[in-house]
């Protein structure tokens, strides 16, 4: 064992504003008004109202801390757990690739609430996020692929996440904060099998490791403690969960790499390794100008874990279990030209979408998996009905760092998911949208909505 656990915790307990790079601040915010238009878009989501009545049943009636979709106080604890149910469900929540990490449905809820709670400025909110980003990011890259192939990272490594960013506004000590990451670990959970029977557990993935990781900082701070090796123990997180973990990657580059940076957003509303073929198809129909009626076989060429995740998602029950599958996305793409969200409410059934979606197939590709995580390839071939072969490809999906979403993108696409089910109007997105992008100069950081 080596001591990165420490590292990590000293960086996320000491990190400071002025150590963090202009453009990263920036681009916080960027990803926290594209968080806040996906835990808008929650509102009336079965699974997630769920999950809102249990917590707020079990919390006070009132509190500092806001629950976004039903604009009323609680406690940090229900309001963290409640808005990280709500913006991983729209499939809109951001990813980064190396670690095949959601952060934000798990850091911003946890750093909202307590933020909100404890008097923070907006300048401390997006440090402590940074700190999320950063370990959280890292957590995910240490575990490695093996360990994605059966549990779901953002629900594991989303607990570290969770207690680094609340764990700064309460300004632990390093050593606090490494007993933090030790409860934070011991609670880690999240397993794919739920895919197969298109249940409800995605949304309390990250309503448990958002509410396990602030638990564990407060705990921490009343000096509760937690395994020291939690990570790299003999009995510890990778022991258990991984084969390929690399416990370098912990304080890879800390200070001076910032993964929150390597963070794509989320072009389709639809789980993340659906995307690099369906940019590529998109790539082949416009090129060729094919119509549904012109496809006879679509070959989505992936790497591994796209097989892993997508692969039992053979006939989608429900529109979010439609998300997870490769024929349901290429075929909405095909015949509605986009995957969002209006497309799978209204088509995701629809024969001609249903049509495509027996079409389509998936192939493991030497080239696509060498790459992955890293870089997200796209690769389709398309046969056509008259005989014709045609293929597509694309190094960088959209939304990717090097593709990445403008400022006036993120800003519809977080209004058009404010308004989605009615959470927002557009005259208060508009307002919510503004003080982002103010957010560093905050004095502290208040409700977003009036309160019922």
């Amino acid at each position: 064992m080596n001591d990165s656990t420490q590292a990590l915790a000293h960086f996320a307990a000491t990190l400071s504003v002025d150590a963090i790079p202009e453009s990263v601040i920036r681009r916080t915010e960027d990803l926290f008004l594209d968080w806040l238009g996906s835990a808008l878009a929650g509102k009336d989501s079965r699974p997630v109202e769920a999950i809102a009545r249990f917590a707020t049943s079990m919390g006070p009636a009132s509190g500092p801390s806001e629950i976004l979709i039903h604009r009323r106080g609680t406690s940090p604890l229900v309001a963290a757990q409640v808005n990280a149910a709500a913006s991983h469900v729209a499939e809109q929540d951001d990813v980064h690739n190396g670690s095949v990490f959601h952060p934000a449905t798990i850091v911003f809820p946890a750093a909202l609430a307590v933020a909100q709670a404890i008097g923070a400025s907006g300048r401390e909110l997006l440090t402590a996020s940074v700190a999320g980003y950063e370990v959280g990011i890292r957590v995910g890259e240490f575990l490695g692929r093996s360990h994605y192939r059966i549990f779901h990272t953002t629900g594991t490594a989303g607990t570290f996440a969770a207690a680094a960013a609340v764990g700064h506004l309460l300004k632990l000590t390093p050593d606090q904060m490494r007993h933090a990451f030790g409860s934070a670990g011991t609670q880690s959970a999240g397993l794919w099998e739920f895919l197969r029977d298109a249940a409800d557990s995605k949304q309390l993935h990250t309503a448990h490791a958002a509410g396990a990781g602030l638990t564990a900082a407060y705990l921490a701070r009343d000096g509760f403690t937690g395994a020291r090796h939690i990570l790299d123990g003999p009995q510890g997180l990778a022991a258990g969960t991984s084969t390929d973990a690399d416990a370098r990657r912990l304080d890879d580059g800390l200070g001076t790499r910032w993964t929150l940076a390597e963070t794509s957003f989320k072009f389709h509303a639809a789980c993340r390794h659906t995307h690099p073929a369906a940019d590529a198809l998109q790539q082949v129909l416009r090129e060729h100008r094919l119509a549904a009626g012109d496809i006879r076989a679509i070959t989505a060429h992936v790497h591994q874990a796209a097989i892993d995740v997508l692969g039992p998602v053979v006939d989608p029950q429900t529109v979010h279990q439609s998300k997870f599958s490769m024929g349901t996305v290429l075929g909405l793409i095909t015949v509605q030209g986009h995957a969002g969200l209006a497309e799978f409410d209204t088509h995701w059934r629809a024969e001609p979408v249903r049509a495509i979606h027996d079409k389509v197939s998936m192939r493991l590709d030497a080239e696509v998996d060498a790459a992955y995580p890293a870089r997200w390839i796209g690769k389709v071939g398309v046969e056509t009905t008259d005989g014709r072969r045609f293929e597509g490809k694309v190094l960088e999906p959209k939304g990717d760092p090097g593709n990445t979403l403008t400022r006036r993108e993120i800003e519809h696409k977080a209004l058009a998911l404010a308004c989605y089910r009615g959470a927002a109007s557009t005259e208060e997105m508009q307002r919510v949208i503004a003080r982002v992008w103010s957010l560093a100069d905050a004095p502290s950081i208040a409700h977003f909505f009036a309160q019922h």
